[in-house]
């Protein structure tokens, strides 16, 4: 059995309320649970949150009831790690063992079917502890990432023998993005954070990778949520 899984704390200092708030026509919450719902690799799902109003909606779109997070994990400082941790505690009280354990950012509505049937398809080829959805960074701390030295002269973040030149030279490095992740079971239950075990990436494009933490961030995937919709990707 595969869970569908989404977060959506009803605090936010950056853009009040934005899993509720409506975008093009629905809930930022429901461009997520409208993916899970159709999937078909997807066999439940599940709303975590401190909103009576959001949790109320969940439920009436289906999903399993698990209850109102508790308050430990309802502040804008609890991992999400944690959160997983509890919705799937009380998960399997209902459904019995879970294969695999999906969870979706709802603010990042941008992502398209066919990533989470890639990261399941990843997960299950590959058998990792988390599949996690990354984009290829367009900084790099090896070549034009920052930082200052004790004096505030500007160097290099992570300097390499000989230098690098330019991007296409160093190391790739990923932007760790919300579109999908998908956790072993049994990983979950037992690590602590995201990266104790073995944690692979799944790759998505740029366009697809931004999420909403600001009043910019919600006017620019607002503009490319309304593009896939012309583009009949929606």
């Amino acid at each position: 059995m595969i869970i569908g899984h989404i977060g959506a704390r009803a605090g936010s200092k950056g853009v009040p309320n934005k899993n509720f708030r409506v975008m093009h026509g629905k809930h930022v919450i429901d461009w997520s649970l409208d993916q899970l719902i159709a999937h078909s690799q997807i066999d439940a799902i599940v709303v975590s949150t401190d909103s009576p109003e959001m949790y109320e909606h969940g439920l009436k779109r289906g999903g399993l009831d698990i209850g109102l997070r508790p308050a430990e994990l309802a502040t804008d400082s609890a991992g999400k790690f944690a959160v997983w941790q509890h919705a799937l505690g009380e998960v399997e009280k209902q459904t019995g063992p879970v294969s695999a354990f999906v969870d979706l950012d709802c603010t990042s509505p941008l992502r398209l079917p066919e990533d989470i049937s890639g990261a399941i398809d990843l997960f299950q080829s590959d058998a990792p502890d988390m599949v996690m959805s990354c984009c290829i960074s367009r900084k790099n701390p090896y070549f034009n990432m920052l930082e200052t030295d004790v004096t505030g002269a500007l160097k290099v973040s992570k300097p390499l023998p000989g230098h690098v030149l330019s991007r296409q030279a160093a190391p790739i490095v990923y932007d760790h993005v919300g579109l999908v992740y998908v956790v072993k079971p049994d990983y979950l239950k037992s690590a602590k954070s995201l990266f104790e075990g073995r944690v692979i990436p799944y790759i998505v494009p740029e366009s697809r990778s931004l999420d909403i933490d600001s009043p910019l961030d919600w006017e620019i995937v607002e503009f490319l949520l309304g593009r896939q919709i012309e583009q009949g990707l929606r």
